[in-house]
């Protein structure tokens, strides 16, 4: 395992890889505001052990990398697709498999748009398609209006989650305490929650980061190009979306319309799965990416 800061432009981006760079690649790219602490070691470690040899990285604006205010200096989508093919050419590798998390759905789609030859495959999870409008859907269901295209909006165990991530605390346990009961409301009680797993993997995130503020500003960024979602027609790289059946940001059927989107995308639907990586999924959803990835050997 090696840490390594890479460029893209003028932003630094901090990364570090497992297993054998022999292997083939693949790039896990985390959502909105979170670091790449988001992916526990134990469910990249299931990776490497299926033969792969797996980067991690944070987001621009979050983390060790570089940020700023995106009201200042305008930041969004497309530079932080762009942030992950750059990711690629700091470790020098060609072509990678992509596994994307919730916001890193998007950038895979955007990558896959743009940076095509750089794909081998992506696995797409705890997202949607580019045309879907998520920023004003949780402002519909916070209002009680109905959506805008006939998806189901976010449900209200987000709603009550998005309270508990603004609430405000006093110090390290109190910190701990409300990142562990936010992500337990977004993973929902349809599979095994560990409150001391994720406990630990909240302290590690604060000591990564050397901060007990988690970051917002990945809501303050340009949106996604929405209206280049027909786009997603001409993709050819080979695709799977992991709909987390328990999802209450993008439940069902969010993932079939995404995978309907691309030519040939395989949809996999997790049980009891929530919007989260509690340990007690980490081996189906590893199951499914590895399957997916050697598929395409």
């Amino acid at each position: 395992m090696a840490q390594r800061v890479v460029t893209s432009k003028d932003v630094e981006l901090w990364s570090e890889d497992f297993g054998d760079p022999a292997d083939p690649a693949l790039l896990l790219v985390t959502g909105g505001n979170l670091t790449a602490m988001s992916w526990p070691v134990e469910f990249v470690e299931r990776l490497v052990a299926g033969g792969l040899h797996v980067i991690r990285y944070d987001h621009w604006g979050v983390g060790r990398s570089t940020g700023w205010d995106p009201a200042e200096r305008p930041y969004g989508y497309v530079e932080l697709a762009a942030d992950a093919v750059a990711v690629l050419d700091g470790w020098d590798v060609e072509r990678a498999h992509f596994v994307g998390m919730s916001m890193g759905t998007v950038l895979c789609q955007l990558v896959a748009l743009d940076h095509p030859q750089r794909m081998l495959s992506m696995s797409m999870t705890l997202g949607g398609a580019l045309d879907v409008d998520f920023p004003g859907n949780i402002r519909r269901a916070f209002a009680g209006e109905p959506s805008a295209d006939g998806l189901p909006l976010p449900q209200e165990r987000f709603l009550k989650a998005l309270a508990v991530m603004n609430e405000e605390v006093d110090g390290l346990e109190a910190e701990l305490d409300r990142r562990v009961r936010r992500w337990k409301l977004f993973s929902g009680d349809a599979v095994a929650f560990d409150d001391a797993e994720f406990r630990r993997w909240e302290r590690q995130a604060i000591d990564h980061s050397g901060s007990l503020t988690e970051p917002q500003v990945h809501y303050a960024v340009q949106p996604p190009p929405r209206e280049r979602a027909p786009e997603l027609r001409d993709v050819r790289v080979p695709t799977q979306v992991v709909q987390a059946m328990e999802d209450p940001i993008a439940p069902p059927p969010h993932g079939r319309h995404l995978a309907g989107l691309i030519p040939g995308a395989e949809l996999v639907e997790i049980t009891g799965m929530g919007h989260a990586l509690p340990g007690s999924v980490h081996r189906p959803l590893a199951e499914a990416v590895l399957r997916h990835v050697h598929r395409q050997r």
